[in-house]
């Protein structure tokens, strides 16, 4: 009896070192055989932190934390009230200029129309003026050779009239003609004498038009005056109207409100945060894994994730890419060796893995936990 005990215990020890054994050889051969690491999580690229692009005092918070949005919903609003005031303001003085530019350019075309009038009946009324002018000095200058004769004949008539060769009627009749001429000539002076007044009063007008077109050059830098401010009331019109309409915060997603940062009545600056939104459908896990377990992980390997929330339900996945830096490169603190000493330190990588699971399985994974990865490894890497 007291042998057969003993052959029991031996057979039994023997099993339990066949099994601790072939426990030993699996976990082994699983390790060997995956990348295993608990650093992983359960992330999204669909987390939005919203922020007014403006500041002012929050006069409406639409949604509480946990709710859905839809996109292009508003969420929350700040009181409008002082860029709204800005905005009439602009707009009464953009009305104000346009009428006051509408009126100068009103002016500014009567003027340049009598001026092309006046400049024209000027310089016609100039060139026939001249032309008379002319004629006028040619005319006196003709009958002053006339008069020369007259006068000649007059003196050589009055000697025949005192040697009595003529008669008193033939000598009166030289004479008339002289004095007439004479009164001719003055007349014809006392014309053109007129007549270069007048045309002095010609050029006069010219000379106004002259001045007149001066007049327009001015209107012309008046109207580019009122064209500018304008253009800068308009812009500042548009500016103020983006304002408005920045007042109005929307949801960039279909999604959950994941955060609400402030509550109705509190005066923000621009960019604060107000909501996070995020798309509880947009998930992946980033597992940080050491160097020394990446031989043989390559985008494509298959992957088992496991998570507490569904009791460590096996999940299926697929490995996207692995980022080509490790965590460390873009510490704030980098680690400073020039001291000359240096401690080897396992670097980790991250690896991004996207799941290959249903909406409706996946909807149990929440974005922040903690998962468990084991990444199936390339058998030429493993030199198998």
């Amino acid at each position: 009896m007291e042998s057969g005990m003993k052959k029991f215990g031996t057979v039994l020890l023997l099993i339990l070192a066949l099994g601790f054994a072939w426990m030993l050889y699996s976990y082994l051969s699983y390790r060997s055989n995956n990348a295993v690491s608990d650093a992983a999580f359960v992330k999204s690229d669909a987390i939005y932190t919203l922020g007014f692009k403006v500041g002012g005092k929050i006069d409406h918070m639409l949604f509480t934390e946990g709710q859905k949005v839809s996109k292009e919903r508003t969420i929350a609003t700040i009181d409008p009230t002082d860029y709204q005031i800005t905005k009439e303001r602009l707009e009464h003085s953009i009305k104000a200029l346009e009428a006051n530019l509408g009126a100068l350019r009103e002016k500014r075309k009567r003027i340049f129309a009598e001026l092309g009038i006046k400049t024209d009946i000027s310089k016609n009324n100039i060139s026939v003026g001249d032309e008379k002018e002319k004629a006028l000095r040619f005319k006196i200058r003709a009958m002053q050779a006339q008069l020369q004769k007259a006068q000649r004949d007059r003196a050589r008539y009055r000697k025949l009239l005192t040697q009595k060769l003529i008669s008193k009627a033939d000598f009166e009749k030289a004479d008339t003609a002289y004095k007439t001429l004479h009164d001719q000539i003055d007349a014809a002076q006392k014309e053109l004498d007129s007549y270069i007044k007048s045309l002095h009063n010609v050029h006069s007008s010219y000379k106004l038009s002259e001045l007149e077109a001066t007049q327009i050059k001015e209107l012309d830098l008046s109207i580019k005056s009122l064209e500018e401010q304008i253009k800068a009331n308009r812009k500042n019109l548009e500016a103020v109207t983006n304002k408005i309409r920045y007042c109005t915060l929307k949801s960039p997603i279909d999604g959950v409100i994941a955060k609400r940062f402030v509550n109705k009545g509190r005066v923000v600056s621009k960019g604060a945060p107000i909501y996070s939104v995020v798309d509880p459908n947009n998930k992946h896990v980033e597992v940080l894994l050491s160097e020394k377990k990446l031989h043989g992980v390559k985008p494509g390997n298959s992957v088992t994730i496991t998570t507490e929330a569904l009791h460590k339900r096996e999940l299926k996945g697929v490995v996207e890419s692995i980022l080509p830096t490790s965590a460390s490169t873009f510490s704030l603190v980098p680690r400073d060796i020039a001291s000359g000493e240096f401690t080897k330190l396992d670097q980790r990588f991250v690896v991004r893995i996207a799941f290959k699971e249903s909406e409706d399985l996946l909807r149990h994974i929440l974005i922040g936990m903690g998962a468990t990865v084991a990444i199936k490894r390339t058998a030429d890497d493993n030199g198998k």
